[in-house]
């Protein structure tokens, strides 16, 4: 009964989707030891049909340099309507101090059981890299993806996300975001289902007092290739504390 009111609180907020892409978000290394946060992630995007995905999740900086985190996933599509898609446990590990060398490393790896096995298991791992020049921040990170035990035959792919944001004032930042899909390791392809997307985004984050807050960032994406969806807005929104 629970997961059916979440699911319907879900559709009413956006249409969602068939895949995880739309409401992908560029991962950062840094990772804040004893802080929780209350994740909820949403996205949808035009293509041969409007779709979107959404998620919420809880995490856990449980030491110095490890951040782990739950989501419950959902997808809708006009042929399947919403629905549970899949519980994912995301890791991130921050392999330098921040600031001690011109580049910021860390890694992330994700692991996801879907709602219908048939897909298999889906793995993704990948390096992390952070810099700073004054007010300008910028993030490139490359995402290896393996599914396993899947009915069908699948090939290791590979991703990749970037951003770059002004920090003009702590509330209110805005730059830029990218992502796309390379295709298969061993076959690299400028056109695949995902396509290639980039656009303007915004950040912020709003301190509540007594280690609380509110971070926020969202982008309009817009193709960049045929394949690729002709829009796609995505946002993010994490309860401190």
């Amino acid at each position: 009964m629970r997961s059916k009111i979440i699911a319907a609180c879900v559709a009413a907020a956006f249409p969602l989707i068939a895949s995880a892409g739309p409401s992908d978000y560029v991962y950062v290394p840094n990772v804040t030891y004893g802080e929780r946060e209350i994740d909820f992630k949403m996205g949808s995007w035009r293509q041969s049909e409007n779709a979107g995905a959404a998620s919420i999740g809880y995490g856990y900086g449980m030491t110095q340099r490890w951040f782990t985190e739950f989501y419950r996933k959902y997808e809708n599509s006009s042929s399947e309507g919403t629905h549970f898609d899949a519980w994912e446990w995301e890791n991130k590990l921050q392999l330098t101090e921040i600031g001690e060398y011109p580049v910021d490393v860390g890694v992330i790896l994700e692991l996801e059981k879907p709602a219908n096995l048939q897909e298999g298991y889906e793995v993704r791992l990948g390096p992390l890299f952070q810099t700073e020049f004054g007010k300008v921040q910028l993030n490139a990170n490359v995402i290896f993806e393996q599914h396993y035990r899947s009915d069908t035959t699948q090939r290791s792919e590979l991703s990749y996300q970037w951003q770059a944001k002004y920090r003009w004032q702590p509330k209110l930042e805005f730059g830029m975001q990218g992502f796309g899909d390379a295709g298969s390791i061993n076959h690299w392809d400028a056109v695949t289902p995902a396509g290639h997307r980039m656009g303007p985004a915004i950040f912020g984050k709003f301190n509540l007092g007594n280690h609380r807050a509110i971070n926020y960032n969202a982008a309009w994406l817009i193709g960049t290739t045929g394949n690729a969806p002709s829009q796609n807005f995505r946002a993010q929104v994490e309860y401190e504390f």
